[in-house]
């Protein structure tokens, strides 16, 4: 009888027992020695960040007896997002496997943290995170556009950011955004002559709040005890180390009289900008907004024209 204490690895292959008698006696036995996976963290990625459009290569290697099989998955557990091949398509999957996973012209929706899995049903299995971030410039959404709220109201407006890395975002009221690179400003004052534009602060006036899920985030603006000096225009701007952006939205008074409703001058401009530019009888840089390449905006502006008419109308009957 042979007893191998401690076994490992190398004790693998065949034994022979020999009896040297006449004539000579032998036997064989073979051992299969199996080993669980282990990942080589040398050979395999670390956590990976690269630009939208760009592409990608996350690599685990792994090694055990018998050879291990290797499979990659979403950590958070949703599909995984594949580029058929010569496509542009990405298909959903829930594991690929192989070594080697290589995700071309990356999109914003490919990041997250990939497991990459190595079993050889000698247990127990183990695991390798890698984090793939996909930088891009920040994109900017306001939820509306135009906003009305009778005096002494609070105002809600919000903006849906998306942006990598984490961008810096912030609330501006009045005036207009500068561009990275403009230099014309004088005593606070723009070349153009417009002003410019109040950074708002969170406070008793202003209540600024965020919500990040992932590359979004929700800015919530809430303007406190809505009063004349808080008619105008408002951004909501973000900005990263790959650029900038900012929303837009018009915030406007709508006057209650104990007849109903009544709008007051400047909002009956907006709406009456609105419909002429959708009709195309506006100024020249309202039937700029709707000719040549943007003819679905002129049916985007009658919709909302006639939303808020209606809206007024139904109001004051």
């Amino acid at each position: 009888r042979l007893r191998i204490r401690q076994l490992r690895e190398s004790d693998r292959g065949c034994y022979m027992c020999q009896i040297n008698a006449s004539p000579m006696k032998k036997q064989i036995g073979c051992i299969d020695v199996q080993v669980p996976p282990d990942i080589i963290n040398e050979e395999s990625s670390a956590d990976i960040a690269v630009q939208e459009g760009e592409d990608a290569t996350i690599v685990c290697k792994a090694v055990g007896h018998p050879t291990p099989r290797v499979t990659w998955k979403r950590e958070d557990g949703e599909y995984m997002l594949l580029r058929k091949p010569q496509s542009r398509e990405l298909i959903r999957v829930e594991s690929f496997n192989g070594t080697h996973l290589h995700l071309p012209k990356l999109e914003r929706r490919q990041m997250g943290a990939y497991l990459c899995i190595a079993s050889n049903d000698v247990p127990p299995a183990v695991s390798k995170r890698v984090s793939l971030s996909v930088h891009f410039a920040p994109s900017v959404r306001p939820t509306s556009q135009l906003l009305g709220a009778p005096l002494g109201s609070d105002v809600q407006l919000e903006c849906t950011v998306e942006s990598s890395p984490m961008p810096v975002s912030y609330w501006l009221k009045g005036g207009r955004v500068l561009p990275p690179n403009f230099a014309g400003i004088t005593n606070g004052v723009y070349e153009q002559g417009q002003m410019r534009p109040e950074m708002l602060l969170d406070g008793p006036k202003y209540g600024i709040t965020e919500e990040r899920h992932g590359f979004r985030t929700n800015m919530r603006l809430v303007v406190r005890f809505f009063s004349p000096n808080d008619v105008g225009t408002y951004h909501c701007v973000s900005t990263n180390s790959l650029g900038k952006a900012d929303g837009t939205m018009r915030l406007y008074e709508i006057k209650i009289h104990p007849g109903g409703v009544q709008t007051s001058d400047d909002q009956l401009n907006i709406i009456g900008g609105l419909a002429e530019a959708a009709r195309g009888r506006g100024n020249s840089s309202a039937n700029s907004l709707v000719s040549g390449r943007r003819p679905w905006l002129s049916v985007l502006l009658v919709l909302l024209a006639s939303s808020i008419l209606a809206t007024l109308g139904s109001a004051n009957r």
